[in-house]
Parts: C-alpha cells; structure tokens; sequence
C-alpha cells in the first residue's frame, strides 16, 4: 500500500460528503419554490377535461 494511500480516500470521502450536501441543499430549495401562475394554469387547463371540439382536423 502506498503511503498516500489513505489520503486520497478520505478526500474522495469528503468530496462526496460535499457533493452529497450540496445537492440535497438545492433540491430543498426546488421543493420549497412556489409553482410558478402559468404552470398553475396548465394544471388547470389540462385537469378540466378535453378542449371544445374545433374544425382544426380537416
């Protein structure tokens, strides 16, 4: 075993540790951002059934 060996796990260990933190800080951030009007309105659009038939087919 070469002796910088365990140097170089516990740095892939702490950069893991980071990446890990930093990742679930910002899916936090997404889960609590507010759903933005016009996606709210797609929702409802979508959730109220099918559109009114048009002559767009022919």
């Amino acid at each position: 075993m070469l002796p910088g060996k365990p140097a170089v796990a516990t740095d892939r260990s702490a950069i893991r540790t980071q990446i890990d933190e930093n990742l679930r800080r910002v899916y936090d951030e997404v889960l609590t951002e507010a759903v933005p009007d016009r996606f709210l309105q797609l929702l409802a659009q979508l959730n109220s059934g099918p559109p009114a038939n048009t002559d767009t087919d022919k």
